[in-house]
């Protein structure tokens, strides 16, 4: 047990307000607004029509799109999914729920954690973890990203809690947490939390811990809780260790079988941008707790403590840049320990009446009020694909200003970093807002599938089978999950010979000349936002209506 555990003693009425603001902040940070634009991209409306599926076919155990298995990703979101839609019916904001409450329940982790072992700022470190862009952004989206980055985060917060008490308590929720993680995105949990943990006893001179971390009991309680879904799916589906083992993991790490290839320096981009707006500070955080360990200052919990979020920051972000297959949410597990290393850099310099630096106050107000401008004017990005000059451009620039200003003035000034928290949360708050009522309505159009569908089902030929032809996959994925049937695609060969409704992009029916003769077609609709046409195409021999 490290010399500075205790239990703190917050009064009541304190500990009533923090809860309130954390559950404020999470209600409008990750759930406010849910269904104002619909599934974005191709993970989204996959992920959601596989819970979907699941559920109508009662099967718990094997994943599956179109009704062929899918088995290219564990079942805990699928499962989290499948009980919302229960709770609430088969929507596109219902399949966003689990990620809001996986991520509502680690910032309470946080919470709790700091306010257990390292009292005093247990509130910032929650609030800062929880508007971080990279845990917003996959706290409102149907993936499997939050999932995992919550249950890792909770169980690595276990483990360093066992690790100042010496409670097994602790060490069987790190087990019983890494198990979940297994279940939400696979082996590179336990992979990653052991590293981490070696790395940590190496580093901290003391290597008996990573040994004495093999708790028998708590091995048994990870396979009781991981390894009955492993074994059913395999034993329901043969090819499900080569498909999801080799090549939805070992071959996305060592080849570019998923055209998702990406510099070696990628993540540090990611990892910059996803810390916003606590990115400068967090820099800052970071070279100090290497600084200390460096000179081997690690004599006290809070240097060690320190050192353990540095090596959880670090190591999946140099890990991954060696992967072949890059996506941005691969390091949001690591993203957690530079918010909570924050925490612990603000606490240690307000204790000692340290004044943050003036440089770095200015670039972190300008980096906090930076993204008022593209959230205020995200219309126009998403139609010109540029943020050009316009009264909403400035409109936006006129009230980032004189936020970053206020931003600096109240950290230099005699308040200093006690107000970080306060001044950073007004730009995220503002640009969250924004986003959810300026720019929803044109993200909709423009990135989703949703209103495409939503047409498409009010013509009078909308109950026909969709095909596609050359279309995104975020497209041909979306239409599947909004008309909750399988997209043919003209691509892979996939022409239905009965009459069918046909999506392309604008001008490109000339190309389909060939494979369409004799057949009749007929112009039902065009989808200006998203440069699509769809066409009611005849049945082999038959004729117009």
């Amino acid at each position: 047990m490290l010399p500075n555990t205790r239990i703190a003693k917050v009064p009541w009425s304190r500990t009533t307000s923090d809860w309130l603001l954390i559950f404020g902040f999470c209600a409008f940070l990750y759930f406010w607004g849910l269904n104002q634009f619909g599934l974005i991209g191709a993970d989204e409306p996959r992920y959601a029509q596989v819970a979907r599926e699941m559920l109508a076919r009662h099967n718990w155990i094997t994943p599956s799109l179109g009704g062929e298995p899918w088995l290219e990703k564990p079942p805990l979101y699928y499962w989290q999914t499948m009980m919302a839609y229960r709770a609430f019916g088969v929507s596109d904001w219902v399949a966003r729920i689990p990620s809001g409450v996986d991520a509502s329940l680690m910032i309470v982790a946080v919470y709790l954690f700091l306010r257990r072992f390292h009292p005093g700022f247990e509130l910032d470190g929650a609030l800062m973890t929880s508007s971080t862009a990279a845990v917003i952004g996959f706290a409102r989206a149907a993936s499997t990203d939050m999932p995992l980055a919550a249950t890792f985060t909770i169980a690595m917060l276990a483990w360093f809690a066992w690790y100042e008490s010496e409670s097994r308590v602790y060490l069987a929720v790190f087990y019983a947490f890494i198990a979940l993680a297994s279940l939400a995105k696979g082996p590179i949990a336990p992979f990653l939390a052991a590293a981490i943990i070696i790395i940590f006893a190496v580093s901290s001179a003391n290597r008996k811990i990573a040994r004495r971390s093999l708790w028998i009991a708590g091995m048994v309680l990870f396979c009781a809780i991981a390894l009955p879904w492993y074994i059913a799916v395999q034993w329901q589906n043969p090819e499900f260790i080569r498909t999801f083992l080799f090549e939805h993991n070992l071959a996305r790490f060592t080849s570019n079988l998923f055209h998702h290839r990406e510099p070696f320096w990628y993540y540090a981009v990611v990892g910059l941008l996803g810390l916003v707006p606590w990115t400068i500070f967090v820099i800052e955080a970071t070279f100090d707790a290497v600084r200390l360990a460096a000179a081997r200052d690690l004599g006290h919990g809070e240097g060690r403590f320190r050192l353990f979020l540095v090596i959880w920051l670090l190591f999946p972000m140099v890990f991954f840049s060696f992967s072949q297959s890059k996506l941005p949410g691969y390091i949001l597990p690591a993203l957690p320990a530079g918010t909570l290393l924050l925490a612990q850099y603000v606490r240690c310099d307000v204790l000692k009446k340290v004044r943050p630096k003036v440089f770095a106050t200015v670039l972190h107000s300008i980096i906090a009020a930076l993204p008022l401008i593209p959230a205020l004017a995200l219309p126009y990005l998403l139609v010109r694909h540029q943020l050009v000059w316009s009264p909403l451009t400035a409109m936006a620039v006129f009230i980032a200003v004189p936020v970053a200003a206020a931003i600096s003035a109240t950290l230099v000034s005699d308040l200093g970093l006690t107000m970080l928290r306060f001044v950073t949360l007004v730009p995220v708050v503002l640009s969250v807002a924004a986003i959810l009522r300026i720019g929803a309505p044109t993200m909709d159009d423009t990135l989703t599938a949703r209103p495409l569908a939503k047409e498409i089902a009010g013509l009078e030929a909308g109950y026909l089978q969709a095909a596609v032809f050359h279309v995104p996959r975020e497209t041909e994925y979306g239409l599947t999950f909004y008309r909750d049937q399988k997209i043919l695609s003209y691509d892979r060969g996939q022409i239905p010979s009965q009459a069918h409704l046909l999506v392309i992009p604008e001008g490109e029916l000339p190309k389909l000349n060939n494979v369409l003769r004799p057949r009749r077609v007929s112009l039902l609709g065009v989808f200006p936002p998203q440069h699509l046409e769809y066409y009611w195409v005849s049945a082999v021999g038959a004729a117009s209506p």
